[in-house]
């Protein structure tokens, strides 16, 4: 291995174990890591906002949740990569 290689390596290792020592024990509890999200929503109910309207549809759980976002995200990378792809193959054949 190059020496370049291992100092790379060694930046990502202290780059990925910085946070978990530096926040270890700590969490949402504590005021880590809340989401810009629970900022957000908290902020709006502290003006007495009212919604105009409920959803049609409540997911019954947080996992069902996360995985049709995460479907969500998933479909839109394959569509995104798909007009990369598409216009890519294009370009090549045109040459």
């Amino acid at each position: 291995m190059d020496k370049r290689h291992i100092l790379m390596l060694l930046a990502v290792i202290v780059i990925s174990v910085a946070p978990l020592i530096i926040y270890s024990g700590h969490g949402e509890d504590d005021g880590y890591f809340g989401g810009a999200d629970d900022s957000a929503g908290d902020a709006i109910t502290e003006t007495g906002y009212k919604p105009w309207f409920q959803p049609l549809w409540e997911p019954p759980s947080g996992e069902i949740e996360s995985l049709l976002f995460a479907l969500q995200a998933a479909i839109g990378a394959l569509i995104i990569g798909y007009v990369f792809g598409y216009y890519r193959g294009r370009g090549e054949s045109s040459e």
